[in-house]
């Protein structure tokens, strides 16, 4: 099966919301209640919401045999040299197969003028935790994140080039 990444285009924006729900419940199930996932997912991947992401930052789509089966978000920040992770999403039955990687490999590669990288990750899901801290990133700080009037401990990674 091949995989390839990409740019996302306007075409692939269905295909990206159903990724981003699918991994959103699978990802936060027992940490995050469903109808604030719900009303998260429905807003910050809403077709208005994704075509300016479209416009104003680099998201990649992986994709295989036609399908988008996880994709990344990186959104530059006002010093130019940094940028922020945020998001790296795929269904769940392809995680640990390294499409994560290759997405923050691509995303790496597109910014080449990058100097640090950021990403919030919530603190209870472990398994992004340590694929952060496996890629070189470092626990800058954490707080508590009040999200949708639920409180969230985060930590804040942050991967130097």
């Amino acid at each position: 099966m091949t995989l390839q990444i990409r740019r996302m285009n306007e075409g692939d924006i269905e295909q990206v919301q159903l990724v981003a729900k699918s991994s959103w419940h699978s990802t936060y199930k027992g940490i995050i209640p469903d109808h604030i996932q719900e009303s998260f997912v429905n807003t910050a991947y809403s077709y208005e919401m994704l075509m300016k992401r479209l416009t104003e930052t680099l998201f990649l789509v992986a994709e295989q045999e036609g399908n988008i089966i996880g994709f990344a978000n990186f959104t530059p920040l006002k010093d130019e040299k940094k940028v922020e992770l945020g998001a790296i999403y795929l269904y769940e039955e392809y995680q640990g197969n390294g499409i994560g990687t290759e997405l923050l490999k691509m995303g790496l590669e597109e910014l080449q003028y990058l100097k640090k990288m950021y990403v919030n990750v919530e603190k209870d899901n472990q398994s992004a935790v340590s694929f952060y801290k496996s890629k070189g990133f470092m626990i800058e700080t954490e707080y508590d994140d009040v999200f949708d009037g639920h409180t969230l401990k985060t930590v804040r990674m942050m991967l130097e080039k």
